[in-house]
């Protein structure tokens, strides 16, 4: 069988690339250039702008080190248009309505898992693999997603958009190995240019950057209130309420309650039309929490979410699952009852819902948010 796998130029997809070969698979590797910094304007928050070379160019380097010594052929596509158009636009609006998306798991399934198995078809392979921490399982003719083995390294959570047909199209060779023994394979391969490569980080195919100065690329400051919620006194002054997040506590500028630090602010709520800021004191304050939510954009990869159906749910990636009770609405979005009031659930963060704390359900978007029946956002 012929399979693509999509080489990063990281450590993680190098070694599924490894891996692919030595079960047998006749491995392609393709490369995806989805960022061009100059063409998008990334300049402000951009730390490597001065570079002698780009950061997406690098990564290219390396894949192809890692290519020449797996003797392994790599072919290289730009979806840069792509990416904008079915990601970083939708990224954009949900930040100008006060929401915070998650372009990783667009990016999953308009590129990685979208054109580029398109791609890996035309050049005829019958699979693609990823270097994702996820399992796939066959069984009783369907196709399961399920946590990686790695728990600290689990990224099923970003692969809940995806469609049915495409998790079948796919093979991730990491699902039962640890990070550790990636590192490990990788030394021991003399896989240079990846083996203590830093994991990436930030905004996916972009990376690390200042985020409110990066948002300021496309996204003009709009200075405005920060109003205490529970007092109704203004304590500073923001740069604009879309570069923000609820529950985020650094990067306020205002202390705690007459400047005691034992008294943290945290963003509480957005208002997005009267460019208003809201903060609470202190990560008890109710005004931080919420008991209910409505999921929209509903994606499962077998069977549906059942009414009454009592499952888990991660609400951001580095969150533990969250016990919920799921009720289905007429026009197919879930609405969630907590089993406790949860903090900062986020209108625009992705929903993934979990069976038995292992399988992945699939997932969808928050699109409100509720506490003691009164709507929070």
């Amino acid at each position: 069988m012929k399979v693509m796998i999509g080489l990063s130029g990281g450590v993680d997809s190098a070694v599924a690339a490894y891996l692919l070969k030595e079960q047998g698979y006749d491995v392609v590797c393709g490369f995806m250039r989805n960022w061009d910094s100059m063409m998008n304007n990334d300049y402000l928050g951009n730390p490597t702008v001065d570079n002698n070379i780009c950061p997406q160019e690098q990564d290219y380097l390396d894949a192809k080190d890692v290519a020449e010594r797996l003797n392994l052929p790599l072919l290289r596509i730009d979806y840069i248009k792509e990416y904008w158009d079915n990601v970083f636009s939708y990224f954009l609006n949900e930040y100008k309505k006060g929401r915070t998306p998650n372009p990783d798991i667009l990016c999953n399934k308009y590129i990685k898992f979208g054109p580029f198995l398109d791609f890996a078809k035309q050049n005829g392979c019958d699979m693609i693999a990823m270097g994702h921490y996820a399992k796939r399982v066959d069984k009783d003719n369907k196709t399961y997603l399920y946590k990686a083995f790695d728990k600290t390294k689990d990224q099923s959570y970003f692969l809940s958009q995806i469609s049915s047909y495409q998790l079948k199209s796919c093979l991730f060779p990491l699902g039962d190995i640890t990070k550790k023994e990636v590192r490990e394979i990788a030394e021991k391969l003399n896989l240079v240019s990846v083996e203590h490569k830093k994991d990436s980080t930030g905004i996916c195919f972009i990376g690390e950057r200042n985020f409110k100065e990066f948002l300021k690329n496309y996204i003009p400051a709009q200075k405005g209130k920060i109003v205490e919620i529970n007092k109704n006194i203004v304590l500073g002054e923001h740069e604009g309420v879309m570069y923000y997040t609820l529950g985020q506590r650094k990067g306020l500028g205002i202390g705690g309650i007459h400047g005691l630090k034992a008294n943290p602010y945290y963003v509480c709520k957005k208002d997005v039309k009267n460019n208003i800021l809201y903060v609470a004191s202190g990560d008890n304050d109710e005004h931080l929490l919420s008991d209910s939510a409505i999921i929209t954009s509903m994606n499962v990869f077998n069977e549906k979410v059942k009414d009454g159906e009592h499952l888990f749910v991660k609400f951001r990636y580095r969150q533990d699952d969250k016990g919920v009770t799921c009720y289905n609405l007429e026009n197919g979005d879930v609405k969630l009852v907590f089993d406790e009031p949860y903090k900062a659930v986020t209108p625009g963060q992705a929903c993934v819902f979990y069976r038995e704390n292992e399988e992945c359900v699939g997932g969808g978007f928050i699109d409100h948010v509720y506490y003691k029946g009164e709507e929070i956002f």
